[in-house]
């Protein structure tokens, strides 16, 4: 489905502010794979999902997508089969545009606005009332007026109201409070799974990478450091994460929000 084959990015070569974000990694990424990716800040997570999206181009190595070489692909082109939703709620939205004109831009039917279709606008009810937070009652209302949880929770609506083959989480619930977060974890599970979406997503909780999904990675200096799916992952817990971190790398994991987050 994803095959990426040695892709390496260094960002001010040849300069005193030199950076080898990725180097050399590789990984395959499976129809209906869902994996959850763990690392310490700078270990190349954000990185690698931009290099995916086609953010920038890599110096080395190859992405493909579907069979497609899309290593070249400009960002605007790969979007339309890549999916993804950042950190911060406030991104992936118009604040200044109602629910209802969000989701009609996402559909991309071409009728938003005053021509939205009265089939569409069910359409886009019954996905809100899936969201169980009220938002198929407050369609006619600007984004801007929303919480942050149910400002993701929309994108992630909008995100997928046409499913990507590929979707990348990064870090989407991380600016939200606990039991928000729980909440749109557990909307994103059931729209991976009903949608049957390829889905990579980036977490800071070890238990949400467990817990999550059927594949874990761990990252570390722009490569690949752990891999592990099926049976033997879910035998893990937190503590053997952070074990064969270590065990691979030759130090502790530093990050202190994974750490704080442990238990």
């Amino acid at each position: 489905m994803l095959k990426i084959d040695n892709i390496s990015k260094t960002f001010n070569p040849g300069t005193i502010n030199a950076k080898t974000a990725l180097k050399g990694l590789s990984l395959n990424v499976e129809d209906g794979d869902f994996i959850t990716i763990i690392g310490s800040n700078g270990a190349g997570k954000s990185t690698l999902f931009n290099a995916i999206s086609g953010v920038f181009f890599t110096d080395e190595g190859r992405i493909i997508l579907d069979g497609q070489d899309i290593t070249m692909m400009p960002e605007h082109k790969r979007s339309r089969t890549i999916g993804r939703l950042f950190q911060d709620p406030m991104l992936g939205s118009a604040p200044g545009m109602t629910v209802e004109e969000n989701l009609a831009l996402a559909a991309g039917s071409g009728s938003w606005l005053s021509r939205t279709s009265r089939k569409e606008k069910q359409m886009f009810r019954e996905k809100l009332s899936l969201l169980d937070m009220g938002l198929e009652d407050r369609m006619k209302q600007p984004v801007g007026l929303l919480s942050g949880g149910q400002r993701q929770a929309l994108t992630l609506m909008m995100a997928t109201i046409n499913p990507p083959r590929l979707l990348l989480l990064d870090e989407h619930t991380a600016a939200l409070d606990p039991a928000t977060a729980v909440k749109v974890l557990k909307i994103t599970k059931e729209v991976v799974a009903d949608e049957h979406i390829t889905c990579m997503m980036i977490t800071h909780n070890l238990e949400s990478a467990l817990e999550y999904g059927n594949r874990t990675l761990m990252m570390d200096s722009g490569n690949i450091v752990f891999d592990v799916a099926g049976e033997e992952r879910s035998k893990l817990t937190s503590e053997d994460l952070l074990n064969a971190f270590k065990k691979n790398v030759g130090h502790m994991l530093d990050n202190d929000r994974i750490l704080l987050e442990k238990n």
